[in-house]
């Protein structure tokens, strides 16, 4: 519980073993005891306090550890709510946080990163982005800007000094220096996408090239049915694996042929579709027998995408190779693999890893945006910063050119959270699980 009256309806049902004065009590303590109704102990319980501001939400707040099981948390959850607590909202105990000043907009926004996360690599970023180092970087950018913003200031409000040609020259290094920060940012956008999002990955062939087998060799589970008979996949089965610390959203596809019925019409229509959104296709083919037309379709659906070409059941015999010119005319990226025993998936990985750099991206010094959010106003306050240059070269009077550069660090005030709407906050906390 948080809130300036949870030390009220705590007492109303928490008997301590040893009585003691609300404000006797520290932070950061826990006491023994057993929650109680109508005299009767509901639980053998300890509870947490917190004081204010010295707590996750600056409030006053208290844990109730109990023995757990679904019965006693209910009926303790009962107690609190029938004696004057409410139930909180998605993420109401960090939007307290933020609202009372403990953290900032970015920093709220990286605790549900960090809950979210699907890689240690995810997680590190949400972390250091919850400590602040992102919050910091954008308060070094606003203040450089606000220092010339003095100089503007002064131009404005005592015209009679003649200080414009020095205020001009000051604000274009400015704009200089803060475009290049800003710039640097942005790029990383696509770095924390890959850490957020993973790649996303389609696997293509034919019916029984081995599609499943390849999925269910990399999760090393029965996680899709093999059988020996065609058109088993109908639908997607989309799983995770990590790469590098990478997340790699791995989509298991129908075998795209020529439909024997309506559902798998649907459902090769489906495999076509993602494999043109995919950041990435494996296109499986059957090394032990000939290419046929279905073949020679798959291939020119991968034509001019990131593709890597799969040759599996390299333990048979093999009919076709990777010096085949029809695969050659695709891609260079082309590996023997046996589904079935797990050859070829090491040199998988590592190929994976080389195509998208994931080796050179340096998690642990570099500053990576990993939200859309704030990569869109980032690019909104490089717009901004080029605007603010325009008004400047074109000798517009400086209280036009404020106006610009005062759009610049409402962008920036927009990322941390010092301009944001109601709906944009109720938006962002929404997306939050219960409580937390």
């Amino acid at each position: 519980m948080s809130g300036k009256d949870c030390f009220v309806v705590l007492n109303r049902i928490f008997k301590p073993k040893k009585e003691e004065k609300i404000e006797n009590i520290k932070g950061y303590t826990i006491k023994y005891g057993f929650i109680v109704e109508n005299d009767e102990i509901v639980d053998e319980v300890l509870v947490s306090y917190f004081k204010a501001p010295k707590s996750y939400t600056a409030e006053n707040m208290c844990e109730i550890n109990s023995h757990g099981g679904n019965i006693v948390v209910r009926k303790i959850l009962e107690l609190c709510l029938k004696n004057g607590a409410n139930l909180a909202e998605p993420g109401e105990f960090t939007k307290r946080a933020f609202l009372n000043g403990r953290i900032d907009l970015l920093q709220a926004e990286s605790v549900i990163d960090v809950i979210n996360a699907k890689s240690e690599r995810e997680l590190k970023t949400g972390i250091k982005q919850l400590e602040g180092i992102l919050s910091k970087k954008i308060g070094e950018i606003k203040q450089e800007i606000l220092d010339i913003m003095v100089n503007v200031d002064v131009s404005i409000d005592y015209p009679e000094y003649d200080v414009d040609d020095v205020t001009n020259n000051q604000i274009l290094d400015m704009l200089d220096s803060v475009e290049v920060k800003l710039n640097s940012l942005e790029k990383t956008f696509d770095n924390g996408k890959l850490i957020k999002e993973g790649i996303k990955t389609a696997i293509i062939g034919k019916p029984n090239a081995g599609k499943s087998s390849l999925l269910n060799a990399i999760l090393k589970e029965d996680r899709a049915i093999v059988t020996e008979y065609e058109g088993t996949t109908r639908d997607t089965i989309e799983e995770f694996v990590n790469i590098e610390g990478i997340p790699l959203k791995l989509i298991d596809t129908a075998g795209i042929r020529v439909a024997k019925d309506e559902v798998e019409k649907i459902g090769i229509a489906k495999s076509k579709e993602i494999a043109e959104n995919a950041d990435l296709i494996i296109a499986i083919f059957d090394s032990s027998k000939e290419l046929t037309e279905e073949d020679m379709d798959i291939l020119n659906i991968i034509k001019d995408k990131k593709t890597i070409i799969l040759l599996n059941k390299s333990d048979l015999n093999s009919r076709v190779d990777e010096n085949d010119s029809r695969f050659k005319d695709v891609t260079d990226n082309i590996l023997k693999i046996s589904a079935l025993n797990g050859n070829g998936l090491e040199e998988l990985y590592s190929l994976i890893s080389k195509m998208f750099s994931l080796n050179e991206i340096n998690f642990d010094n570099d500053i990576v945006i990993t939200n859309l959010r704030h990569k869109n106003l980032i690019s909104k306050a490089i717009d901004n910063v080029k605007k603010s240059r325009k008004t400047v070269k074109d000798n517009m009077p400086i209280d036009i050119i404020a106006i610009f550069i005062k759009d610049i660090l409402e962008d920036l005030g927009n990322i941390t959270g010092e301009f944001v709407t109601d709906d944009i906050i109720n938006e962002i906390f929404a997306k939050f699980c219960l409580g937390k």
